[in-house]
């Protein structure tokens, strides 16, 4: 005797097509929010003190470089941005080892120069196109002077704000980033203190 077609038969593919639809309906919008849009970055060093401090976390915002990418409208990078981003991948200063493996890590400085603009540090203090940056956000510190230097297309020049002698790797070691190595603008703090933070 045989059964009919029906009895005692499961629907194997139910579980499945229920998390094919469920990863795809709740995780592939984070997944796109999180790549293309914003995420969350937490501050790790002290080279943004006193504006940022270690464990200080930011709203990154990922939409401006896709659409400078793109070729779209933007007003991204702007002077005084916080950007995050990699330093150059040529720069010995651009690597740190974690667990055995050398990679680059990522950073956060504020955005000084544009590209096709000339900076050099004189007197302490950095200059943009021949005049001086008024920075009230850095801390005390002294700047060695640079030589003016221009900004090549596509790269911007970032310092941190904490200007004591060794404590901010940034351009004035390894030179102008490269906007394809950044992650996009970070000016605002969402913990502690809320609040716009640069740009």
């Amino acid at each position: 005797m045989t059964l009919p077609p029906t009895a005692h038969r499961r629907d194997p593919g139910g579980f499945r097509a229920f998390w094919r639809v469920w990863v795809l309906g709740a995780l592939l919008p984070v997944w796109l929010v999180t790549t293309f849009g914003a995420t969350l970055a937490r501050v790790d060093g002290n080279s943004m003190n006193p504006t940022l401090h270690s464990g200080d976390l930011l709203l990154l915002l990922k939409y401006p470089r896709w659409l400078r990418a793109w070729g779209l409208p933007t007003s991204y990078p702007r002077r005084g941005d916080l950007l995050i981003f990699k330093a150059p991948a040529d720069s010995p200063y651009s690597y740190e080892t974690l667990l055995g493996v050398r990679h680059r890590p990522y950073n956060v400085k504020r955005v000084l120069a544009l590209p096709g603009d000339t900076v050099a540090i004189v007197g302490g203090r950095v200059t943009v196109n021949g005049r001086p940056l008024a920075e009230s956000y850095v801390n005390d510190g002294v700047l060695s002077d640079q030589p003016p230097q221009r900004v090549p297309p596509g790269r911007v020049w970032v310092q941190g704000d904490n200007r004591l002698v060794g404590e901010s790797l940034d351009s004035r070691a390894y030179g102008p980033v490269d906007l394809r190595d950044a992650a996009g603008p970070a000016n605002v703090r969402l913990w502690p203190n809320p609040g716009r933070v640069g740009g």
